[in-house]
């Protein structure tokens, strides 16, 4: 294993995150807080509790993975990206590294930033809504498994990619609305019995459940099916990227 690459590697990304601290932390905790402040008011004012929990609390988890989904793929995805436009990634995939390296290095840093910032809206929340945790450790091993998941998702999306468009195309027009309808600002079970089982096709209503029965003891669907399906699409994910680096798709061209 050469540490040395993926320290490198690891240290350019994240150095380029300080660069552009605005875009990369301060804006999405802006963008998060305004919805604890819609949402929280508005709509907090008409629904009292869910299950038990108020509703500007209950809306936090699924806030918290839908910046956490938003911002691992696009940290990967352009991670990856401008590597391949400027041609700089020639240099990494003919140096003494191998394709688990370069994951480690880009794929890490790109989790790494997504879990901060997961962690500060969640410090940002506390001033908001009265947030408890039941369960710290599942609700640490769930943010970052679903973090370096979808880094990998992201990873992939920039090595698919041919043009900066792209790189939104699958956050903006499928990532965003499946979190959106997978129960982050309301509990499938309040949904009609069709509507229901039509949701539990939603891959991302088990991140968005598991996530807040960590918080407060209470999920939508079994916290084992949760960690099931997020292992599983982890898997996936890391068995489509050997085979890209296996075949050189989109990398040797």
């Amino acid at each position: 294993m050469n540490i040395h690459a993926i320290r490198a590697i690891y240290r350019f990304e994240m150095a380029r995150t300080i660069r552009t601290l605005l875009q990369s932390i301060v804006s999405p905790v802006i963008s998060t807080s305004l919805y604890f402040v819609v949402f929280g008011a508005a709509i907090g004012s008409r629904i009292s509790e869910i299950d038990g929990v108020s509703y500007g609390a209950f809306i936090v988890p699924g806030l918290v993975m839908l910046s956490l989904l938003t911002q691992s793929i696009s940290n990967a995805s352009f991670g990856i990206y401008f590597p391949r436009f400027a041609g700089t990634i020639y240099e990494v995939l003919s140096a003494p590294v191998s394709f688990v390296e370069v994951v480690l290095g880009y794929v890490g840093a790109a989790a790494t930033k997504s879990i901060v910032l997961g962690l500060i809206i969640l410090l940002t929340a506390g001033f908001f809504v009265p947030l408890r945790v039941e369960h710290p450790v599942w609700m640490l091993c769930f943010l970052v498994l679903t973090a370096v998941s979808f880094s990998l998702f992201g990873f992939i999306i920039g090595i698919w990619a041919d043009g900066f468009e792209k790189l939104q195309l699958v956050p903006l027009l499928i990532v965003t609305p499946l979190t959106f309808l997978g129960g982050s600002f309301y509990s499938i079970d309040m949904l009609p019995p069709f509507w229901r089982a039509v949701t539990l096709f939603n891959p991302v209503v088990y991140l968005v459940s598991g996530f807040r029965w960590s918080f407060y003891g209470k999920a939508d669907v079994d916290v084992g099916v949760s960690l099931t399906m997020t292992l599983v699409f982890f898997a996936l994910c890391i068995a489509l990227v050997a085979w890209i680096f296996r075949t050189g798709y989109r990398l040797r061209n």
